[in-house]
Parts: structure tokens; sequence; C-alpha cells
């Protein structure tokens, strides 16, 4: 007899293995199901009532043997595949499918909730899990029998947005659910997942109440400063410090064991050694905490032994329904009235404000607080989330994507969790609120694209990261790229008019009516074209009149003051009427290089009204052309993905299912491509350079889409365009034309709109079938317009796919 696959089994699909919510906010752990849950099977079974049982086997009662029921803990994955949501060590919920063996795109599913756990989204979260891997290993359509009367299993299917046909009404229903990802599935598990992810959070980030597990008497500790800091921030619930050898610390009464608090607290802050984490963290679970943030070190920043004991602690947290933050973290702040929360061991504290920042660096996080303090840029909330094994970046997003205190969102990301999720939620989220990223791969193509794909505006450094901050938390993204200068020195403003083009700003001439306005209003010798040179005799009355014009002109979006000290007195009148004319136009930004400092500048600042100031013009120069750039990708209509005429997905996957992982043999290949309406074909070459097409199965982002012209273009110019699927026709458009060589391709008249046709069609292509790990056309013949494109030559390699698991 074979031996049935483990965690260690090479067949055993640790890629299943999933975090989850459902509605209600609770947290869970998906994973399928082992040999060594039998026993943890027959105990779920045995807790399932009369009813549910009756649900499940859709008549009496009959209660299975425990030998058979242990045996249903014993899958191939592939053809058989059960998945279990966890409670602690205990199953919540399983659902099962059973491929049909004369019908292999078909198979039977079955769910079973546990009784106190029905109601609360179980069937709906299994279900796109199962869903999810069912796609991946072939089949195409699930079918489920459900009683007339079981009116919640019945509304899972209805409203879980897969396409649904339910057999004749009877005392039994039959349901046939196709699995392929429809946009009404995609959007509805989307806004299940965004009220879940926000009331899981709650607990963390609006917690009633506190316990700093490892708070320390000696004020230089970190469980000490933690404490004091809540009680500073003036945060509104209770705190309870945890420390067996303590009676009071920072003014708070402390406990002796989390299990001998007054009541279960929200949230737990564990300051403790790495060794002793899992067991307080298991003792907060026994008692009801909801939400844990893990500061300690010593977990996967030490190597491989390490990772596995922050791995095993996320798992045991989503089990027990707790979402955790870290290890290796500073905490969290939420600074709004309903919070007040200062959860955290940094000795800078933001001031309240309108930027919200997630960062992935624990010792980073402490400088990036300090420099926000003397920057006097305000924080709504900020999360250092380390490691981040549970509570990701993305998740952040959509707890900020509702706060009305938010308005600008900042990141740091080192890593992934899940670039998807991450790429549609941003998408969703950039339109209304900015998103300004800093990443550490600078040539990261793939990373590149995500962003660009997201609307995310990528910044090169924290400084710069914190340059558009200022900018966009303090005034409007400008409506255009074109910028008035205006300066009392004419070699900054010179560097300003540089940094301007390299930022793809311009520094255009005023219109005539502007210049003849305000010739007879400033100094003599003062220029009135465009950088406005006032020369250093002008007062704060000729900066008024100077901003005033320029920002009335309609040629004119966005103005960068500058203002050398030296070279004029009274800076606080000059100051003063720069703000005035600064309210006085709220829809054009105005920027300043100031008295050679940076921030906000007390001179710029009015009550709500703030003109955000740089130490050296360039950094302004470069924070408008990120919101410029900004602007123009929120006022470009969204890009949609097209269904496509001419594709024959069965006619594709009955080809996949012929092949052997590997190279795909050239006629198949081509027939493949046919079925997605792409043609390969002889052709002569066309008006324009010969192009190539390829996808590569990215281990983190997925299939990456790349676009470049053949020889010199890519080789030495690395001119390559590259996108991550899947594309929409907006992404389509923006790629084909985002080579430095598209003015050529113009000039040759090439095919444009064949040409993005094409590239929608291979991420149709990779989309619809995983098993695709590489695709190359080359040449692609670029012809003249109308007569499309010719594909001479396609090579596709296919995935190893035999343990079941989604390809790389």
């Amino acid at each position: 007899m074979t031996t049935p696959p483990s965690p260690s089994h090479p067949s055993y699909p640790e890629d299943l293995e999933r975090p989850g919510l459902v509605r209600t906010g609770r947290s869970t752990f998906v994973r399928p199901i082992r040999p060594e849950d039998a026993d943890r099977l027959v105990a779920f079974v045995g807790t399932l009532s009369r009813a549910t049982l009756a649900y499940r086997s859709l008549g009496p009662v009959v209660r299975a043997r425990d030998d058979v029921i242990r045996h249903g803990a014993h899958v191939d994955y592939l053809n058989e595949l059960a998945l279990v949501a966890l409670d602690g060590d205990k199953i919540a919920g399983l659902v099962r499918y059973v491929r049909d063996p004369e019908e292999s795109e078909h198979a039977e599913v079955t769910f079973t909730i546990r009784d106190d756990h029905q109601s609360e989204g179980f069937g709906r979260l299994l279900l796109e899990h199962i869903a999810a891997a069912a796609r991946a290993r072939g089949i195409r359509v699930l079918e489920a029998d459900v009683l007339a009367d079981n009116a919640r299993m019945i509304n899972v299917f209805l409203g879980s947005g897969y396409r649904t046909q339910a057999g004749p009404p009877g005392q039994i229903i039959h349901f046939e659910i196709a699995v392929d990802p429809q946009a009404q599935a995609v959007v509805r598990a989307e806004r299940r997942e965004q009220t879940a992810v926000r009331r899981s959070l709650k607990p963390l980030l609006e917690p009633r109440s506190v316990a700093v597990i490892g708070a320390n008497r000696d004020p230089l500790t970190i469980g000490h400063e933690i404490v004091a800091n809540l009680v500073r921030g003036g945060f509104a619930g209770s705190v309870f410090p945890v420390n067996p050898r303590a009676e009071r610390i920072a003014g708070a009464r402390a406990y002796a064991s989390v299990r001998d608090l007054p009541e279960p607290p929200d949230l737990a802050l564990v300051a403790v050694r790495a060794e002793a984490v899992l067991g307080v963290v298991r003792e907060c679970a026994e008692v009801g905490v909801k939400a844990v943030v893990v500061v300690s070190t010593g977990f996967g920043e030490t190597g491989a032994e390490g990772r596995a004991g922050e791995l095993e602690l996320a798992r045991f947290a989503r089990a027990s329904g707790m979402r955790l933050v870290g290890p290796n973290c500073m905490g969290v702040l939420n600074t709004t009235p309903a919070a007040r929360l200062a959860a955290t061991f940094s000795p800078a504290l933001p001031t309240p404000g309108r930027v919200a920042m997630s960062s992935q660096s624990g010792p980073l996080g402490l400088a990036v607080l300090d420099y926000a303090r003397r920057l006097r840029l305000g924080f709504s909330g900020f999360v250092s989330v380390g490691h981040a094994v549970d509570v990701s970046t993305d998740e952040l997003l959509q707890w900020w994507e509702e706060d009305p205190g938010t308005s600008v969102i900042l990141l740091h990301v080192e890593t992934f969790g899940d670039p998807r999720r991450f790429a549609r939620v941003a998408r969703r989220i950039a339109p209304r609120k900015p998103i300004v990223a800093v990443h550490p791969g600078h040539a990261d193509s793939a990373v590149n694209s995500l962003f660009a794909q997201s609307g995310v505006i990528r910044t090169r450094s924290l400084q710069e990261l914190f340059d558009v901050a200022l900018l966009l938390a303090h005034q409007p993204p400008p409506p255009g790229n074109r910028v008035a200068v205006i300066t009392n020195a004419g070699g900054p403003a010179a560097l300003t008019v540089g940094a301007c083009a390299a930022s793809d700003l311009c520094v255009p001439a005023l219109g005539e009516r502007t210049r003849q306005t305000l010739r007879p209003a400033l100094a003599p010798h003062a220029d009135v074209s465009n950088p406005i040179d006032l020369t250093p005799t002008a007062t704060a009355a000729h900066y008024r009149q100077a901003l005033d014009a320029a920002l009335a002109d309609d040629g004119i979006d966005a103005a960068i003051v500058l203002f050398m000290p030296p070279l004029a007195d009274k800076p606080d009148e000059v100051a003063s009427a720069i703000l005035d004319a600064a309210a006085a136009r709220p829809d054009k930004p105005v920027l300043a290089s100031f008295l050679g400092g940076a921030g906000v500048a007390d001179l710029l600042h009015r009550g709500d009204l703030v003109v955000p100031t740089y130490t050296f013009p360039e950094a302004a120069a470069t924070s408008l052309g990120h919101a410029a750039a900004y602007q123009t990708w929120r006022n470009t209509p969204a890009g949609v993905v097209p269904d496509l005429a001419g594709v024959d997905t069965e006619r594709a996957r009955a080809l996949i299912a012929s092949c052997a992982p590997g190279p795909v043999p050239a006629p198949v290949a081509a027939e493949l491509l046919a079925s997605y309406g792409v043609a390969v074909r002889d052709s002569a070459p066309g008006p324009g350079p010969d192009a190539f097409l390829t996808v590569r199965a990215d281990p983190v982002f997925g299939p990456v889409v790349a676009f470049g012209l053949t020889g010199d273009y890519a080789d030495l110019m690395a001119d390559v365009a590259h996108r991550v699927t899947p594309l929409s026709d907006r992404d389509a458009r923006e790629m084909v034309r985002s080579l430095r060589a598209t003015p050529l391709l113009e000039k040759r008249g090439v095919d444009f709109g064949a040409l993005e046709e094409t590239v929608l069609r291979l991420s149709a292509m990779v989309e619809d079938l995983p098993e695709i790990e590489a695709l190359e056309l080359r040449p692609v013949r670029l012809l003249s317009a109308g007569d499309g494109v010719a594909v001479s030559h396609a090579t596709i390699r296919l995935a190893d796919n035999t343990a079941g698991g989604t390809p790389a």
C-alpha cells in the first residue's frame, strides 16, 4: 500500500496553505487535509448536529463508522482533494471534491461546517479556495446536490458570483458551478474580503484594551516604553502591563500573567525572548485576545529555523482566530480621535495628520517617525509589519481605504506576499487616495510594471518618498505638467528648470495677457517670461502679484516659488504673500524652496493651509513630476479586460492535456495560439523593425509579458516594456507605446491596434492555461496599419505540475 502524502511528501500541495478571513472578520487557516488529521476529522464529525448531518447526507441521519471517517483524511490531492478551515487545532469547516472518472473536468463537491460556525461565512470562503484549487487541476465544473430547504448552502452558491446552473426544483437541487474566474465572482469576493479584512483589523487598530506582555520597570527597555507611550498618547481604553515581578509600570497597574487580567484585551503586544513567544501567544489565544503584535526579534532574520518558527506562530494565530503583526517590528500607531493608539516603543511620535504608512522594517520605522516629526508631516496611522507573516500591506491598504482621516498612503515594501492581490487592491484605491511606495529593487521590471499598472507612485529613496508625501498631504496634484517658476535669484531658477525637464515637466512661456499684467507691476529689470525673475530687490507684494498672475494663467498648472533669504528681507511678509496667493487658487499646487529648510515651515503654515518647502528646488520639481504623472494616470479612463472573439478554450485545454511537461512541439504550439486567435504564419518584413513578445512565469508576480524590438533596441538599449497579467486594454495600449523607439514605429506606420490585440490574446491565454511556464513569439513582423502583425515563429514550454500545484 502506498504511503499517504504528508506535508513533507512531494505531492502535498503546500501552495494551498493559506490564511483566510470569514465575513465576521474572524481569521482562520485553510490547508489541505493530511493523514494525521484522521482523529481530528472523527472529532469534527462527532460535533455535528443531526440537522447538519442530514443536510450533509441529503436524507436520514446516518453516522459513519470511525474507520470510514478516518479514511477521509487520505486523499491524492489531484483527483480527490479536501481542504479544512481551522479553529485552533480543531476543524471548523471542510470542503471536498472528487473528480468524475468519466468527465475529468467535472467533480462532485461537498461542504460541512461545524454548527457553531455556521452563518459566519466559512462556506463562501471554502468555496473560493476549492474553486481556485480545482481550476488549477483542470476541473472546470463543480457539481453539488443540496436539499431544497438548506437555504444557507443555496445562498452560498447563488451569491458566489460564479456561473451556476440549478436543476429542476424538487426535494434535492442539483447545482453546477463553473469555476472560471468570472468578473462578477471576483467583484463579490473582493467585497467580502474588504469587509472581512476591516473587521479583523479593528481590534488591532482600534482596540478597546491593550496588554503589554514583557513590560518592564526599567525606562530603557522596549516593554517599558510601549506602556509609557500608550499612557502618554492618551489611549482611552485600559492598559495592562504584564510582568510577574512588578506592581506598577509607567503608572499603570501590572499583572503577573495575561490570565490574571480583569478582561480579555483586544490587543496584546509581546516583547519577550523569541523562545517564549509561542507560549505567550498560546496563552493569549486561551483568554480570547483578538490581535497580537510581536516586537520580539530572533525569528526569520536568524535563518531557516527562525523562519520556520515564525510561520508556525502565524499558523497558530490564524487558526486561533487572531491577527498577528510582526515578528521583529516596532508596533502600531493610530492617531485618529477614535483610537489615540501609540502601541510602539519609538521615542518619536508623529503629530496627527492625514498620512498613513506601512513599513516592513522595524529599525527603519524608528528613523521614519523621527524624520516625519522633524518635517512636521502629520500621520493618521503607522504600522511596522516586520516580517509580515500575517497582517500584510494590502490588508492595511484596505483599512486606510475607508479611513476618513487618511488621504495619502506611504509604503516601504521589501517583499510581496500576494502581488496580484496587492495590485487589485491598489488599483481600486489609487484613483481616490494616492499611494506612494519605495522598494529596494530599483531595476526590477516586474515591480515597476506592478506599480505602474496599479497607479502607485514609485520613488527611488525614502527622502523622495517623504518629499512626495509633503506635496500630496498639503496640496492637490497638478491638473497638468506646466510649471511656473518664480524666483529672486537666477541660479536656483536654472537648476529648477533643469529638474523640471528631468521630471517630465515643462516650463512654458507665460501667456501674453499674463506678461502684460506683470510688466507694470514688477521691478523694471524683472523677467516676466518663465522663470519669472523678480530680482534680488523683490518685495512681498512682487511675489504676490507674480504668483497670482501665474496661477491665473490657463497655460500654467502649478508653481514653484524660490526665495533666497540673503537677497531679501522680511521673509515673513513674503511667506504670507505666498500663502494668500495659494489660498486664492486651491486647484493648483504651490511648492517652495524657502529659507533653506524642508517640511512644513512655520512661515508657510496657516491653519489647514500649508505650502510645503524643500531645502533644494530640485526636490520640489521631482515631487511635482511624480504628482503630475499620478494625476495623468488618474485622469486616463480605467481599462477593462475585454472578452475576445475567436477564443476556443476547450480546444486549447485539450491540446495542453495531450502534451507532456517541457517544450511543446511546434505544430501544437501553433494550434494553441490559433485557439486564442493568434496565427503563426510566414510573412515578409513590414515597414517597422521586427519585434518579440514573451511571457515568463515569475515565481512572485505570476505571468509577466515582455515586448520589445529585436536586435540592438533590446540588447544594447534595454528598450523593453513589461506588464503583469491579466492585462486590460489600457495596459496593452500603454505597453506597446511605452518603448523609447515608439516614435520610430509611429513614423513607420505600424499597426498598433493589431499589436495591442495580440498582447491581450497572449494575456488571456496564459491566464486561462496556468500550465504554460514560458512562451516566446519571435520574430513578430510589424506590418502597416490595417495589415495586422505576423508571428513567424513560436515556442511554448509547459511546467511540470504533476504534484497538482499551481505552476510557478
